[in-house]
């Protein structure tokens, strides 16, 4: 079944959220890894923080904090490291399967277009960068509402951009807080499990785990 709107989360989904690091490993040293781990973590936890205290930060503030914060937990890095990892997180890579299934989805009639807690200008530096801007309608961001997803209002922007119900809109992303909340919402919900993490949200549960978004194409 062709769904008439896909909608894909940005970080973590289409653009690999680990890429600025492993661009840089050498800069940044021996606790690369888990300063990219932490880095997102804490990216999204300020995220997710700051909404429920009504304290917005936009996204590209929040990246900043978070880097700062992680490389403090892991020892320190050069200002340096620091300049090229927050370059490299507006161009990260994007996944091998991203741009192929754009385009087949696109062929078969339906719009495509990014719902991200990123920020207007960040989402357009990394589309660009990563060649899908043709193949993505212009990107919607929870910045025009200063609050993060999982609030239902960042979720209805899709809907009152569209005018499609909720039950017409097919939700991709590879987080799986950001998968229950677009369940609560009422999209049809595809979790990307790329890593095979354990399922949690059990009472929120997505209407297909895939590997990778091409099983997009066989849903």
């Amino acid at each position: 079944m062709v769904f008439p709107l896909y909608v894909f989360d940005a970080y973590g989904t289409l653009f690999d959220v680990h890429s600025a690091v492993a661009r840089h490993r050498v800069l940044v040293g021996s606790q690369a890894e888990r300063l990219s781990e932490l880095w997102r973590t804490k990216q999204l936890e300020y995220a997710w923080t700051r909404s429920l205290m009504g304290a917005y930060r936009d996204f590209d503030a929040l990246t900043r904090d978070a880097l700062d914060f992680a490389a403090a937990r892991c020892g320190g890095i050069s200002a340096e490291a620091r300049e090229k990892l927050l370059e490299a997180y507006e161009t990260l890579d994007p996944y091998a399967d991203a741009a192929p299934v754009l385009a087949a989805l696109r062929a078969q009639g339906a719009k495509t277009v990014i719902l991200s807690n990123g920020t207007t200008a960040g989402l357009e530096r990394a589309v660009h960068s990563a060649g899908l801007a043709d193949l993505l309608d212009p990107s919607l961001s929870a910045d025009a509402l200063r609050v993060f997803k999982t609030a239902p209002a960042v979720y209805r922007m899709v809907c009152d951009r569209y005018g499609f119900r909720p039950e017409q809109i097919s939700f991709q992303s590879s987080n799986r807080w950001d998968v229950a909340g677009a369940a609560k919402f009422g999209f049809r919900t595809v979790w990307i499990n790329r890593s095979g993490a354990p399922d949690e949200y059990l009472d929120l549960p997505p209407t297909l785990i895939a590997a990778s978004l091409a099983a997009l194409l066989d849903a």
